[in-house]
């Protein structure tokens, strides 16, 4: 099967199981790390002239935090219509100065969900996208927050490792769209005379789904597109996730597709990581995963934050969902499913060197891990689906 074919195959496949069409001409340059991220995000602000919205799930602190607070403060200053969305749990942490300096100078703060305002189990179902949209034609998102945790290039501890897409083309329609859902939650107007809705020019080759993931009960898109892209996966699939802890029905996925003769390859988080629980409840499934051949590996340099999967080298998923139950079925999530061979293989390139820096998980070794490693794994079980 020639790539132009497995790419239409996979585009049909997306189009009529999630029901959201396909837009072409896109352009997406991957940024690796915050030393590429921040600097590409601050100068989309920092030239905006008419609109800025922004929604992002953590908020916290750093020199960072002050950067994205004064560039936002600065163009709502200059005129330009500048909104806000913070998650009410994720980003908690914001300085209140920092607040008060963007209401001060005219931006739109609203916030999801805030915790004292709901019942315990709304609380639960939380904003995990984040976007940045300037001027209607150019977006950001992946798995980026706002912190002084993503700055650097994953060269220590302190610097983690994710992935950000710039985006221009059809798909910022979609984008914008999943920032419009959530703000129309939390604000009275979704729309004022800032807004243009000029046409999307087509400035690249991708073509790009954008699906939107919301809490519900019952099956949900997103999962239904990890769903398709596992089941079609016919040479290789290969994910990397900060937080993995899936249910047993796409753990057989996985291990069905490997004994099917598709490489498998995960990536996740070793010794580094800021959710210990979800780490171990990822761990349960390990034995499973390489005994029917899928190749399992931590890695060790930093905390490992992407949200990425590629198959076949045709086809790659980025965006804010994790591999984990949290983000199929509590959260607010969006994901790009791109079709385009050469941002695939950009993807898959920082694949190979992130697996470089990354231990695999023996299966004869991991069979004879000690009582106390399978008691903590155990402990996180009445959890799992939270994680």
């Amino acid at each position: 099967m020639t790539a132009q074919t497995e790419r239409q195959r996979l585009r049909r496949r997306l189009e009529r199981l999630i029901g959201i069409a396909a837009t072409e001409g896109n352009e997406l340059v991957p940024l690796r790390n915050g030393d590429e991220i921040f600097p590409a995000m601050l100068a989309a602000v920092r030239a905006a002239e008419h609109t800025v919205d922004m929604m992002t799930f953590v908020y916290w602190r750093g020199d960072i935090a002050h950067e994205f607070a004064e560039a936002l403060a600065e163009r709502a200053r200059a005129g330009v219509r500048v909104r806000l969305l913070l998650d009410g749990f994720g980003a908690k942490e914001i300085e209140p100065e920092l607040l008060e300096a963007m209401e001060e100078a005219g931006v739109h703060v609203a916030w999801f969900r805030k915790p004292t305002r709901l019942s315990p189990m709304r609380q639960n179902h939380r904003c995990h996208r984040k976007v940045l949209l300037t001027d209607e034609h150019t977006a950001f998102t992946g798995g980026v927050g706002i912190a002084q945790e993503w700055c650097g290039d994953a060269r220590s501890p302190e610097e983690w490792r994710d992935t950000h897409v710039r985006v221009r083309g059809p798909a910022v329609d979609g984008i914008a769209a999943a920032f419009a859902q959530n703000w129309a939650e939390c604000h009275d107007e979704l729309y004022d005379e800032y807004d243009r809705f000029t046409s999307q020019e087509q400035p690249g080759n991708a073509t790009v789904q954008v699906v939107r993931g919301s809490a519900s009960f019952g099956w949900q898109d997103m999962q239904t597109l990890l769903r398709v892209v596992i089941t079609s996966a016919q040479e290789r699939f290969r994910l990397s996730t900060a937080y993995f802890a899936p249910d047993e029905y796409f753990i057989d996925l996985l291990a069905s597709a490997a004994r099917r003769g598709v490489k498998v390859e995960i990536l996740l988080p070793g010794p580094h990581t800021d959710q210990r629980a979800c780490l171990l409840a990822g761990r349960q499934h390990y034995q499973t995963l390489v005994d029917a051949g899928v190749e399992v590996r931590e890695y060790q340099p930093t905390m490992l934050h992407t949200k990425i999967i590629t198959v076949d080298g045709v086809c790659s998923l980025i965006g804010s969902t994790n591999f984990n139950r949290r983000s199929l079925e509590h959260d607010e999530e969006v994901m790009l499913a791109v079709l385009d061979e050469d941002f695939t293989a950009r993807l898959d390139e920082d694949f190979d060197a992130d697996r470089k820096q990354s231990e695999a998980v023996d299966p004869a070794r991991w069979r004879r891990r000690p009582l106390r490693a399978r008691l903590a794994e155990a402990a996180v079980t009445p959890i799992r689906r939270f994680l």
